[in-house]
């Protein structure tokens, strides 16, 4: 899979459940390769390639994935941590079977760049922050999609 890097999180760690005492670590990227298409990716493994493979590329890079375990994902549980995706899959990869190369946008192709700054949700689906300042009371507990620019910064 080749794809351009659309969001990335901080590594962390989990509490082992095979082996007591130890910690695994893991971060999420989300990957795009056409307007319509992006998925999300769950490397796993020790605390070295984790913060290896996180440091290794950020936003707006090129990824090559080989090998990734592809699996369902929980749509429940998943999206509530992770940019919703059109696909009902998500990748798995694994420091024992999984590649991630690195390349500049530019050398692999450069229609990639142009897809960082397509939005990844419907462009009705979003609320101004006038719409939700006006009805704020009926919007209560509800979860918004909120569409900003940022003006200045200082």
């Amino acid at each position: 899979v080749i794809g351009v890097v659309i969001g990335k999180t901080d590594v962390r760690s989990f509490p082992d459940r095979k082996s007591i005492g130890s910690e695994r670590y893991t971060f999420n990227f989300t990957i795009r390769d056409s307007p319509a298409y992006f998925i999300n990716v769950n490397p796993w493994g020790r605390e070295e390639y984790i913060r290896s493979l996180s440091e290794s590329f950020r936003v707006g890079d090129c990824v090559t994935i080989e090998n990734p375990l592809i699996q369902s994902k929980e749509v429940e549980r998943e999206e509530k941590f992770n940019p919703v995706t059109p696909s009902c899959y998500k990748l798995l990869l694994s420091e024992n079977h999984s590649v991630v190369k690195t390349s500049s946008c530019y050398e692999t192709d450069t229609k990639l760049l142009s897809l960082l700054h397509l939005p990844v949700k419907d462009p009705q689906d979003y609320y101004s922050l006038g719409d939700i300042i006006a009805n704020g009371q009926s919007l209560d507990g509800r979860i918004l999609n909120v569409l900003a620019a940022v003006m200045s910064v200082s």
